[in-house]
């Protein structure tokens, strides 16, 4: 009897105490999401940079922040809405005397390394110095730090200075090897985000379009070198060609950098400039504190001040249908956003941030529908962030004005189906076999158990054909061009923002706040307030699908490594065998 009241005792208290975890769990986050109080700046501070995270457009409203639990690591990054907006907040706020530019290795694309590297040079106007210092400059972080007064590097540090090089990674092989056929049915010449699937190496007319982007870019980043170091640009390329920059020495010689420092001697020069003395500590702030020490440039939309507004709303990640969050554009979410500012009256322009590489062409094309409706009501901007191509620019086209980084990656105007045929994985590979009665001949259409008939795929061929008639049409009366002009310009061909100025894909080269700028200057209005849309989930309604996926992502890039991307393809490989897609090869690595 003893023993049975133990376990009814044991078991008792099992399940108290699986049922207060959760809730100290919550509590405890809680607490710790309710401890973000404004952080007070030390005069004669040093703003510490640091982007060693991938740099999301908005600072996510991310619950697991600074806590350690479960697994995660509780890192915490800043979006760019604030990054610039604090870059911006430094430079005329009084206890700020500089900024620190720390080791980082710029886990974000072009564009998003262009808009901050413009925020550093506006900073300097204010005479404040910028001081940078890695062991390690990736190419990424040394073309944002030359814009520094000072680049130092450790001594026995590394620094990349070689060129650009753009890989993908080609599955065809692997599907091969299942008994997989990737039945291809597309519109566009360039369209090569489906040459993964059936190809092994690029196609001529890819290498061609890649070569010329990637050139654009890389031409623009010796550029931007060349004027901030003044280094001719034709040495800059000829260091790389040649491979002379191979040790920090080299660096120095040829006046990429200032000067060979360990962290001390930086950190005694950064005493000197702040006129600390060399025993004290150094006043510094970090940079995710900092952009708690005032007011935010992204406001709620809930906020009732400023009668006037220019609303921001936010188009990230790739394009699905139904609700989408920070990383992912769902039509319905995007579709909802921005029926709210065309129906509030103090939202006087609207700016439509696009950060896509497109995916579904039906989602993009319910999201256009919504431009087009904003468009009639009030004015519509569209600045474009690393890339806005395929489906992402499908949603721009309808804009007042377009507005795009030089390095941003655009265009890529296509449409493409992937329809499985796993006849051979089944048959061959697991035996196993299928058979069946259907009451019409297409009834059992999209079947991956067998491949495509010719009909069926005159079906297909012919849907797609049709979206990309509607694609290029929209394109065509949103930008006043031919239909015909499109075609020819589109066929799927990717191109910089640059090359895309050139051929009228895009009104001018600037950044976001160019964008709020133009907006206003449309609407008429001098006095405004910026408001943040989708509204990011609160903290409750977040984290009971945050702690799912956090945990899941966490644990599946412990296990892969430098090998979740190839993971992360192969998701994105059956989310493309659905419905068809207006989207950029799914991954495209540049170095």
């Amino acid at each position: 009897m003893k023993q049975f009241f133990k376990f009814v005792l044991a078991t008792v208290v099992g399940i108290i105490i699986a049922s207060i975890i959760p809730l100290i769990l919550i509590v405890g986050i809680i607490a710790a999401a309710g401890s973000d109080k404004a952080v007070d700046v030390d005069a004669n501070s040093v703003l510490h940079v640091k982007f060693d995270y991938p740099i999301n457009e908005r600072t996510p409203n991310n619950p697991f922040a600074n806590l350690g639990f479960l697994g995660l690591d509780g890192e915490k990054s800043v979006g760019l809405n604030d990054i610039l907006s604090s870059i911006k907040k430094a430079k005329t706020d009084n206890n700020i005397k500089g900024i620190f530019l720390d080791e980082s290795y710029m886990m974000s694309g072009q564009a998003t390394t262009e808009e901050i590297r413009n925020a550093l040079i506006d900073f300097k106007k204010s005479k404040k110095f910028v001081i940078a210092y890695s062991e390690i400059y990736t190419q990424g972080f040394y073309y944002l730090a030359s814009v520094a007064d000072k680049v130092y590097i450790n001594p026995k540090g590394i620094i990349e200075f070689r060129g650009f090089s753009s890989e993908v990674t080609f599955l065809k092989g692997a599907l091969d090897k299942l008994g997989i056929e990737a039945q291809i049915i597309k519109v566009g010449t360039y369209k090569s985000a489906v040459e993964p699937l059936v190809l092994t190496k690029m196609s001529d007319a890819n290498r061609m379009q890649v070569t010329s982007y990637l050139g654009s870019m890389y031409d623009y980043f010796l550029t931007g070198i060349s004027k901030s170091r003044n280094i001719n640009k034709d040495s800059l390329f000829n260091y790389a060609n040649s491979g002379r920059i191979q040790q920090p020495e080299d660096a120095l010689k040829y006046k990429l950098v200032d000067g060979l420092k360990y962290k001390d001697e930086i950190l005694s020069e950064l005493k000197k400039r702040t006129s600390i003395a060399e025993k004290k500590d150094i006043a510094s702030v970090d940079l995710g504190d900092y952009v708690k020490s005032g007011t935010k440039v992204d406001t709620d939309p809930k906020d009732v001040s400023y009668k006037n507004r220019i609303a921001i709303v936010y188009a990230s990640g790739e394009i699905t249908g139904g609700d989408g969050d920070d990383n992912k554009i769902g039509s319905e979410t995007i579709s909802k956003a921005l029926r709210k500012v065309r129906m509030d009256d103090k939202v006087k322009a609207v700016v439509l941030r696009v950060n896509s590489p497109g995916g579904s062409s039906l989602a993009s094309d319910v999201i256009w529908r919504e431009v087009m409706l904003t468009k009639k009501v009030k004015p519509i901007i569209v600045s474009m962030g690393d890339v806005a191509a395929s489906g992402g620019y499908y949603i721009a086209c309808a804009a007042d004005s377009i507005i795009a980084e030089p390095n941003t990656i655009t265009g890529s105007i296509g449409i493409f189906a992937v329809l499985p045929n796993m006849q051979k994985l089944f048959n061959d590979k697991l035996g196993i076999t299928f058979d069946g009665v259907k009451t019409g001949k297409y009834a059992d259409l999209g079947d991956v158990s067998r491949p495509l008939s010719p009909e069926e795929r005159a079906i297909l061929q012919n849907s797609v054909n049709r979206g990309y008639d509607d694609f290029t049409k929209a394109v065509a009366n949103g930008r006043g061009k031919t239909q015909a002009y499109i075609n020819s310009i589109g066929q799927g061909r990717v191109w910089t923002g640059t090359q895309a100025l050139k051929i009228g894909l895009v009104d001018r080269l600037g950044n976001i706040n160019d964008a709020v700028k133009s907006a206003a200057k449309k609407a008429g209005v001098k006095d405004y307030r910026i408001v943040a849309y989708p509204e990011q989930k609160s903290f409750l309604n977040k984290f009971g699908e945050g702690l799912s996926a956090e945990v899941k992502a966490h644990f599946v890039k412990a296990e892969l490594g430098e090998n979740y991307r190839y993971y992360e393809q192969i998701k994105g490989v059956t989310q493309m065998m659905r419905t068809p897609q207006a989207r950029m090869p799914f991954d495209v690595v540049i170095k």
